[in-house]
């Protein structure tokens, strides 16, 4: 893959849309299973299967998680914006342009440690 100058702002827009996103996906693991409060629930039995899949009663989410939740969403939103929109892109076309999206999403993975 040919190498691309990403300009830094660009370069840092990335890395932290990558971090907002870890955390975010990390955070959402520690949600319960439905935003509402919610009563669980059983699985009959299937056909040709001994499993039954079952969900404990979801309290649902508390007010700071659902605007931590919103928190993140936000800034993924803005950073997103930000990438995609930025005026670096209209200095590549066609398979370039396809290429550095790609290695742009992997520019960190080859950065090594700082010298």
């Amino acid at each position: 893959m040919a190498a691309f100058d990403f300009p830094q702002d660009l370069l840092d827009a990335q890395a932290a849309l990558d971090e907002v996103q870890a955390e975010h996906d990390e955070f959402a693991q520690l949600l319960p299973w439905s935003a509402e409060p919610m009563a669980g629930w059983k699985s009959d039995k299937q056909l040709h299967s001994d499993y039954l899949s079952e969900n404990e009663d979801s309290p649902g989410y508390t007010t700071e998680e659902a605007e931590r939740l919103a928190a993140y969403r936000t800034r993924i939103l803005e950073l997103t914006t930000f990438v995609i929109t930025h005026p670096y892109w209209a200095t590549l076309s066609g398979p370039d342009r396809v290429q550095a999206r790609t290695a742009l999403k992997h520019a960190h993975d080859a950065a090594g440690p700082a010298a």
